[in-house]
């Protein structure tokens, strides 16, 4: 196995950031989207949806590509199309035209998450990989952090567009970070030469290998619960209890360092010899713990504001842990196919985050319901996803 090294560390966690940044940075700019674009919240809320279809459906894609041209190819090419799309997101004229470009943004985006993941199976395996995986998400974790706080700064200087040039200059820096300073992980010599019915089949082998699938989805439905919580706390935080979008990229930020809290409290508990197994069994019944309490603040009003900021505080931090848990041992057996594994991990995260934020807007009823209701069928979901196809977990 190579050395991991921090530029490695650095670079792969960009990659992973790809989704924090191009959802954090604009959530704060709904309300200027809204009426720039003569729309409403409705369908603002809607283009998250879009960016994470294309988050899920692109990494069917990148990941055969991953296995059969390497690593950096495919991460070169999603990298110019998410750079040429926010250059587009920030020319929009319409609403529709903005969903469009954010649908892109997604396709682009999901090729440095699904090759980042692929890049740490080539060069880690066991709990090492544990151990890279929670340090990228200690990395991606700053995004959410830092994310909501310069889109306010950019939506008060310069309007929302200028959010989406952001994006695209950040793009085109790790298009030279990975061209000048990562190295290529996957040799020609282990590379795959497979058919597109080949690569339907390795997908059908991966699709129909129960623990795969348990695992994934065990990582996958936890993780859905945040995108219901991204795409609903804009409205819940910032109309329902009038928080400014400052002050919303406060909150925002406070949840992120939670993930970041909890990631470097996995490496630490896998370090200490503690089985993956195990860890990820405790962190999917302490997130359904507390998506369930979100339910009842929300349903009872008890605790009020306070108690919804606790709840999803509990729920947000335990992605730090499940996602790097679930991935890893999902994929550790698999190491002939990481990029056709990650890409699998990565469309079922996605593609259900997709659906759960397009069901938290398309249920918008003025209250935090839909929200909670979202955050915590997922937790609930996981648990039951890992019970009835993870055998001994």
């Amino acid at each position: 196995m190579a050395r991991v090294s921090l530029t490695l560390i650095l670079i792969l966690g960009g990659l992973s950031a790809f989704g924090p940044f191009a959802t954090d940075m604009y959530l704060p700019a709904f309300p200027a989207i809204t009426a720039g674009l003569g729309t409403d919240p409705a369908s603002v809320q809607r283009t998250l949806a879009a960016f994470f279809a294309g988050m899920g459906c692109g990494q069917f894609l990148y990941g055969p590509a991953a296995d059969r041209w390497g690593r950096k190819l495919p991460m070169f090419v999603g990298l110019a199309l998410f750079t040429a799309a926010s250059i587009g997101a920030a020319l929009a004229d319409s609403i529709g035209w903005f969903t469009w470009m954010r649908l892109m943004q997604g396709l682009g985006g999901c090729a440095g998450v699904v090759v980042a993941r692929a890049i740490a199976r080539d060069l880690t395996e066991g709990p090492t990989m544990v151990r890279l995986m929670s340090q990228l998400m200690l990395v991606g974790g700053i995004a959410p952090i830092i994310a909501p706080t310069i889109g306010g700064l950019v939506l008060g200087s310069v309007g929302w567009r200028g959010i989406f040039l952001t994006l695209a200059a950040y793009s085109a820096l790790l298009f030279v970070a990975v061209a000048l300073f990562l190295p290529e992980s996957l040799p020609p010599e282990k590379r795959r030469r497979d058919t597109p019915w080949q690569v339907i089949m390795t997908y059908w082998r991966l699709v129909s290998n129960r623990r795969f699938l348990g695992l994934a989805l065990s990582g996958a439905l936890p993780v859905a619960g945040m995108f219901a919580y991204i795409g609903g706390s804009p409205f819940v935080f910032m109309d329902l209890h009038g928080i400014s979008p400052q002050g919303y990229g406060l909150f925002f930020g406070a949840n992120a360092l939670g993930i970041m809290a909890v990631a470097q409290t996995n490496a630490w508990v896998i370090r200490r010899g503690v089985q993956p197994a195990r860890a990820l069994a405790t962190v999917q019944w302490a997130m359904l713990a507390a998506g369930a309490a979100l339910l009842l603040v929300v349903l009872t009003g008890l605790g009020g504001f306070a108690g919804i900021v606790v709840t999803l505080f509990c729920y947000v931090a335990g992605v730090g842990a499940v996602m790097p848990l679930a991935s890893s041992l999902a994929m550790a057996p698999h190491g002939n196919v990481a990029g056709s594994a990650s890409a699998l991990i990565g469309t079922l995260q996605f593609g259900i985050g997709a659906i759960t934020g397009w069901l938290v807007g398309a249920l918008h009823d003025q209250t935090a319901l839909p929200m909670a209701l979202g955050v915590a069928l997922c937790g609930l979901a996981g648990v039951a996803a890992r019970k009835a196809l993870v055998r001994g977990i």
